[in-house]
């Protein structure tokens, strides 16, 4: 299933978030949990939090309803140039 979300990634949420100078990647996906990472311009900024949740939880949500929960797991204190 992981290499499925992965495609979901790719043509979906990528894209959206390279405008903004920001990626994420799959860190895990256990129990229906998917644990991300954010870098990049997305490190950091303060629409992370509904990015996550309005945006990448919705999206797999859709297309993968077993999903029951993303979490972000990025250290937003350390990130370097933040989209603002």
């Amino acid at each position: 299933m992981i290499h499925l979300v992965e495609e979901v990634f790719n043509e979906q949420i990528r894209p959206a978030l390279a405008q903004h100078g920001g990626n994420v990647e799959i860190i895990d996906l256990d129990n229906n949990v998917l644990f991300i990472r954010f870098y990049g311009g997305c490190q950091g900024c303060s629409s992370s939090k509904a990015t996550l949740k309005g945006g990448i939880e919705r999206v797999l949500k859709q297309n993968f309803p077993e999903i029951s929960e993303v979490i972000d797991l990025t250290d937003h204190a350390k990130g370097e140039s933040p989209y603002m």
